[in-house]
């Protein structure tokens, strides 16, 4: 077994004696509990563990010499620390899909159903009183709360390993500063769907790069970086080198996942052709699209518009939308642009002074990032 797949079983480890002794624990308040915790450790199987993995390997990159030299009681206790720090951006990202999935009023994740779509299947199958997509809501709601709460409780417990009170507040200042600009990118993301067709066409690209930023590329690659590396005592020089390397492979991850969201296949995906369309998604892509139509065809520029804010799109018509992000040119821009992006990101690691184990598995990591189907 290497390396990468050690971390993953001590990640999933991690995760299940967590939920278990969560379960036991509930079940003793009461069994109506168990759906809480069964339902978040369903979402918690399996995954694509970049976030695990991202963080595994910046804390190996960043090792000193006198690590190595470390006692096996020692070693053995770093890794087993870094594996829960690991377990808990897992579970950070999980809460992150709960409450995303709600917003986006989202039914499916990973192929099956969202946890709001969970429970409100229970409330149907229990025939209890009241409307089942409110529960589902309160449900998620709750969930997804619960999730974050349980993400620092894995973290703080992860880092009573620390070498040192110094990395413990650096690892605990990366790992605040990861949970407030998500929620802030969320945020952004969530007013840019209400209030794009009030602002100009031409801020559109610049809009969404800005929820990228902060949504997706800060939490989902530079914040494992800097945890992972943070935790191996790194230098700011270190640190630097890590945003530099995640920052625009970030930024390529969710542009690969916009493309995925409108021309992805359902059965790779496991969300359906064309959601983000249905959704009303601001992405680059869809803002690109806008801002080509608007010069060619306002007229298809404004049909474009309706169709995206109209939340009930069927086959058809998002067969005509895809038409006119191709046709516009805003599929093969997007295309550039994640390619531009990953040179300069995969540039940025050759050029460090990483240790080159750690660093060929980073590379290897980023071309998983740039090339996936799902």
């Amino acid at each position: 077994m290497n390396y990468s797949e050690n971390v993953l079983v001590q990640v999933q480890t991690n995760l299940d004696n967590f939920c278990i002794k969560q379960r036991n624990d509930f079940e003793a308040i009461s069994t109506d509990l168990i759906p809480v915790v069964d339902y978040t450790q369903s979402l918690l199987q399996g995954g694509k563990r970049f976030r695990a993995l991202f963080c595994y390997w910046a804390w190996r990159a960043s090792l000193s010499e006198s690590s190595y030299h470390q006692s096996e009681q020692e070693v053995n206790e770093s890794e087993q620390a870094i594996a829960g720090i690991a377990a808990s951006l897992e579970m950070f990202h999980a809460a992150a899909l709960v409450h995303d999935d709600l917003l986006d009023q989202s039914d499916t994740r990973r192929g099956a159903p969202a946890i709001h779509k969970r429970f409100e299947s229970l409330h149907q199958e229990k025939q209890w009183a009241g409307a089942p997509e409110r529960f589902g809501v309160a449900g998620s709601v709750l969930v997804g709360d619960l999730m974050l709460g349980w993400s620092s409780e894995i973290f703080g417990n992860a880092l009573l390993h620390s070498p040192n009170r110094e990395i413990e507040s650096a690892c605990r200042d990366e790992f605040s500063l990861m949970r407030v600009e998500v929620m802030a990118g969320q945020y952004l993301d969530v007013l840019e769907e209400n209030a794009a067709t009030t602002r100009p066409v031409k801020e559109g690209v610049g809009r969404a790069e800005k929820v990228i930023l902060y949504k997706t590329a800060k939490y989902s690659i530079e914040a494992p970086l800097r945890i992972g590396a943070a935790f191996a005592g790194a230098d700011q020089s270190t640190l630097n080198v890590f945003t530099q390397f995640g920052i625009p492979l970030g930024i390529a991850f969710q542009l690969r996942d916009d493309i995925l969201g409108v021309f992805g296949d359902p059965s790779v995906t496991g969300k359906p052709a064309g959601d983000d369309l249905r959704e009303g998604k601001r992405t680059v892509l869809v803002a690109l699209t806008k801002e080509a139509l608007t010069e060619q065809s306002p007229s298809m520029a404004n049909s474009f518009e309706e169709l995206l804010t109209s939340r009930e799109l069927d086959a058809q018509q998002i067969a005509f939308m895809q038409k006119l992000i191709q046709e516009s040119g805003a599929l093969e821009k997007t295309e550039r642009m994640i390619t531009e992006l990953a040179d300069r990101s995969l540039d940025s690691l050759e050029s460090s002074s990483l240790e080159e184990t750690a660093k060929s598995a980073l590379m290897a990591l980023a071309l998983k990032v740039i090339n996936r189907d799902a």
